[in-house]
């Protein structure tokens, strides 16, 4: 029985072959555990540090000189750290996430403020909306977490709801970054410092990594006493070719790369890129 365990545990899956960004997103105790990451400006967890959101929301301001009437959207908008941010600038905004905790937050925040924005609690995969937008946001390497499949998906989306010569912002990790990455197994109690569950669990961690796609995987196998579950957190690495192909087979065309999504200059060797890609 543990012998089958253990071999459960240590089975490498193919790529993006199971989709678990509910036990994350949508799991009442690993959402609190997200937006409380979301919400330290000191780290680069969930969402960046307070300073680079501050400097990538000046950024993106004047380069797609936002004021009133732009309207744009925010996939994966969390608890609306860039979208009361953009809202402030008069920008018409709507902001898009699992995270029924995280939008909560949002919508409380622009009530405090007198801002109106436009909360959607909803896996944006299947967000269907009338409106349409001149600038489409994709932040923190939200893209590299979906399947080829998924991708193409959002991508297509973006397509129809973008208006003529609009334009999608998304950030990507490397794959200076990949190189970066080892397979490795570990076994820990309360795994993550009681991320996963406020009673007594234990954790497997598997990182497998795929040559071949340009794909990580952080499997993590959950033990509690009275459930067990896996979730699968995975990443695509992208080049600027491989990104460029994807975007160019869903009628868009890169207008301009950078190291981030603060409008940095384009380093080869960091461990992410963003890319401006404009509707054909």
């Amino acid at each position: 029985m543990l012998f089958e365990e253990l071999e459960k545990i240590n089975t490498r899956p193919e790529p993006f072959e199971f989709y678990t960004a509910g036990d994350l997103w949508a799991d009442e105790y690993t959402s609190e555990q997200m937006l409380s990451f979301h919400l330290n400006p000191e780290i680069d967890v969930s969402s960046r540090k307070a300073a680079f959101i501050d400097r990538s929301v000046e950024w993106i301001t004047a380069y797609f000189r936002v004021g009133t009437g732009t309207k744009i959207a925010d996939f994966g908008c969390g608890p609306g750290l860039y979208t009361t941010k953009l809202a402030r600038r008069q920008a018409e905004v709507t902001g898009i996430d699992f995270s029924k905790r995280s939008i909560q937050y949002a919508q409380e925040a622009a009530i405090r403020e007198g801002l109106s924005i436009q909360y959607i609690n909803q896996n944006y995969l299947d967000l269907e909306t009338n409106n349409r937008f001149h600038l489409i946001l994709m932040i923190m390497c939200d893209f590299c977490a979906l399947s080829p499949m998924q991708r193409k998906k959002m991508l297509t989306k973006f397509h129809t709801l973008l208006q003529p010569g609009g334009c999608v912002l998304l950030d990507v990790y490397s794959m200076n970054a990949f190189q970066q990455r080892e397979e490795t197994a570990m076994y820990e109690a309360n795994m993550l410092n009681d991320f996963w569950s406020p009673n007594k669990y234990y954790g497997f961690q598997n990182t497998f990594k795929y040559e071949k796609e340009r794909v990580v995987l952080d499997k993590y196998s959950l033990f509690e006493a009275d459930r067990t579950r896996t979730v699968y957190n995975w990443l695509q690495y992208f080049s600027p070719d491989d990104l460029g192909k994807e975007l160019a087979g869903c009628k868009f065309a890169v207008e301009e790369i950078f190291s981030d999504v603060a409008g940095s200059a384009y380093d080869p060797q960091a461990n992410e890129f963003a890319v401006i890609a404009k509707k054909l």
